[in-house]
């Protein structure tokens, strides 16, 4: 948001000047070790072209003990 004049504001889309700039989504792998995370999602990323990706475990019920 910018304060254009007293009273008054532009509001922009952000971060990214356009939303049809952005492409979101997830996929859900499973692996036996981190390293065969990171390895799986190297060679996504050089499927997918250039981009950001973020690793994050997930737990189940067996993990807890349950």
């Amino acid at each position: 948001m910018k304060l254009e004049r007293p009273g008054s504001f532009n509001v922009t889309d952000g971060p990214f000047p356009e939303t049809k700039e952005l492409i979101a989504g997830y996929a859900i792998i499973q692996t036996k070790t981190k390293a065969e995370a990171v390895e799986w999602t190297k060679r996504f990323l050089t499927v997918a072209g250039d981009g950001e990706s973020e690793i994050r475990q997930v737990y189940d019920r067996s993990d807890c003990g349950i």
